[in-house]
């Protein structure tokens, strides 16, 4: 494994993640914490590439099936010198799946509804506290909250249920598909959240959902019913 950071150097970190939209809404809330630098992202297939060329302090990894991919990818990582330490967000509470990566040199495992802070602390003592025991977290689901529609300020269900898939990187067809609605519902529920959160886009929606602790990683994780297209 590679030096720890100095003081003066922030933890370099990079993220492979299969879904843009969700990675690129991370990456945006990681770069607010004093300290970590997001030096490149990438889907899972091209992560291993790109810590070869960046050689980062820690990468953030989603796990899905095959679960052997994931095991494949971890044993690859431990062959650069110097190795990064893993961060692994997933789905999957399974304790051999934990235990199988565990002996592959994760540091942490995040499941369920983990916060962004509890994923800040991880990266952090993946970091600066290299020989501690590994960090398992898991919380209570909490999803979509109960707030009224149509309340100036607040999204309602329906919009967070929609702002959630966004994203997950599906388009407004998918979306519309998905929840019965017509897809021009999907684009004024989609256009109403952006002005009530004063945002431009999907990226900065679910950045801000993400800070706020509207959505969680867990809930961007989950499997997808079909692959992303273009709205």
């Amino acid at each position: 494994m590679g030096e720890n950071p100095g003081p003066a150097r922030p933890i370099r970190v990079l993220l492979a993640d299969d879904h843009m939209t969700f990675r690129q809404a991370l990456a945006g809330v990681l770069a607010s914490y004093g300290g970590i630098e997001v030096v490149a992202q990438a889907n899972n297939e091209g992560a291993l590439e790109l810590a070869r060329q960046e050689l980062p302090d820690v990468m953030i990894m989603q796990v899905q099936l095959p679960f052997e991919r994931a095991k494949d990818l971890l044993e690859r990582l431990r062959m650069i010198s110097p190795s990064p330490r893993v961060v692994i967000v997933t789905m999957f509470e399974e304790p051999r799946f934990i235990r199988e990566l565990m002996r592959l040199g994760t540091s942490a495992y995040l499941v369920k509804s983990s916060s962004v802070e509890h994923l800040i602390g991880a990266v952090r003592a993946a970091v600066f506290d290299p020989l501690g025991k590994h960090v398992v977290v898991g919380m209570l689901p909490g999803m979509l909250e109960n707030s009224p529609d149509g309340s100036e300020g607040t999204l309602s269900t329906r919009e967070l249920e929609i702002l959630l898939l966004a994203s997950r990187d599906l388009s407004n067809r998918q979306i519309a598909t998905k929840i019965h609605l017509a897809q021009a519902t999907v684009k004024r529920h989609l256009t109403n959240t952006y002005s009530k959160m004063g945002v431009a886009s999907r990226a900065e929606a679910a950045r801000r959902a993400l800070s706020e602790g509207w959505i969680t990683i867990q809930d961007v994780t989950e499997e997808q019913d079909s692959a992303p297209e273009g709205d």
